[in-house]
């Protein structure tokens, strides 16, 4: 059925227009933004089928080549998914500049979204202000954690260029344990000597997986 054939008070835009966007589905909302769908298959119902086959939160990650194989969405179509998605990502991005650290969560809220490969160790370092505040992110190194391979001097480099007050080291374990192994202990403490020398305070090491953290300074590991 195509949307014209709806009644006009079950169309998307009618509904949009009438009871305001929080009214309509999912579906429906991707539908008003790619607008028209096949001869055979309308687009709120290509919409509802790639949400049954992604989900939401997975259409979000979705890459052009993904999106195509489904019936009725091309490049253009997958282009426009993935322009939506990515336009998202940076509002939160842009809503989190400035954010204040009071605690290991607000590291955990913050790097939401920011790891590229989850399935991969990346060792970012947060710049702060005098007020706790992120002034920028740094990735720093991508693969495991090694003293042997994380030289302080990459560490503090933009540290000092940014005139951080202090930082914040972050870093992912795919696995999703997020207890600190003997590398990370080991970084962590070269890394805290290093910077009572540089004197740029390093005020805590938070290892973030998908649902949880540690913080090594709330686990009184880093005084």
């Amino acid at each position: 059925m195509r949307i014209h054939d709806l009644d006009p008070e079950n169309r998307p835009r009618e509904r949009f227009l009438r009871s305001g966007p929080a009214s309509l589905s999912p579906a429906e909302l991707l539908a008003i933004i790619l607008r028209s769908g096949t001869k055979n298959l309308n687009i709120v119902d290509t919409c509802n089928e790639l949400i049954a086959s992604f989900g939401l939160e997975k259409l979000a990650d979705a890459k052009l080549g993904e999106l195509k194989k489904t019936k009725g969405i091309g490049e253009a179509k997958a282009m426009q998914i993935v322009a939506i998605f990515e336009l998202n990502k940076r509002l939160h991005f842009n809503r989190n500049l400035n954010k204040k650290i009071q605690a290991a969560r607000d590291v955990f809220e913050y790097m939401e979204g920011r790891i590229p490969d989850e399935k991969k160790e990346h060792l970012f370092v947060l710049h702060l202000n005098t007020k706790n505040q992120i002034i920028r992110n740094e990735l720093v190194s991508v693969g495991t954690l090694n003293a042997s391979l994380i030289h302080p001097r990459e560490v503090f480099k933009s540290a000092i260029r940014e005139s951080a007050h202090a930082i914040i080291l972050v870093h992912n374990h795919p696995s999703g344990d997020v207890e600190p192994s003997n590398a990370d202990r080991q970084v962590t403490e070269l890394l805290k000597k290093a910077s009572a020398v540089i004197q740029i305070d390093l005020l805590d090491h938070v290892i973030i997986g998908k649902t949880g953290w540690f913080s090594f300074r709330e686990s009184s590991l880093l005084v």
